[in-house]
């Protein structure tokens, strides 16, 4: 059966993983996932990811990050783009999320980057995800 919205997945699985407080979240991999992580640790969110090769299409395994409270550092994470309604914005239209204290994920023509990055270059594109 064949998934209709894999990045949904991505933050679904790695929402659940923060409930249940595991350390280890193993999805399977594609090269928008792997960017979407990539940010992820960029910014702080998550500990490390790495692609691992299986039989399949490889598997992505991302390692979450919390503090010595056994918080975690997504406090949040929300799908803006859907398959059924895409979100597109202008540089100047791409939204802050939480004032400025969360990160959009844009996908652009220039690849995929945090919402800062996009109105620094002034580009704009698919409103991905945001994260706080």
């Amino acid at each position: 059966m064949s998934m209709t919205d894999p990045i949904a997945d991505m933050i679904a699985r790695i929402r659940n993983a923060i409930v249940a407080r595991k350390s280890l979240v193993t999805i399977p991999s594609s090269r928008m996932k792997a960017g979407l992580a990539q940010i992820l640790k960029q910014e702080g969110y998550i500990r490390s990811c790495e692609v691992r090769p299986d039989s399949k299409q490889g598997l992505l395994e991302i390692e979450l990050k919390y503090d010595k409270d056994n918080r975690s550092a997504i406090e949040g994470m929300e799908r803006l783009s859907k398959p059924g309604q895409r979100f597109y914005s202008s540089a100047s239209d791409i939204p802050k999320v939480r004032n400025g204290l969360g990160v959009a994920v844009v996908t652009t023509s220039k690849g995929l980057m945090t919402d800062r990055e996009a109105r620094k270059q002034n580009v704009g594109g698919e409103v991905i995800c945001s994260i706080w």
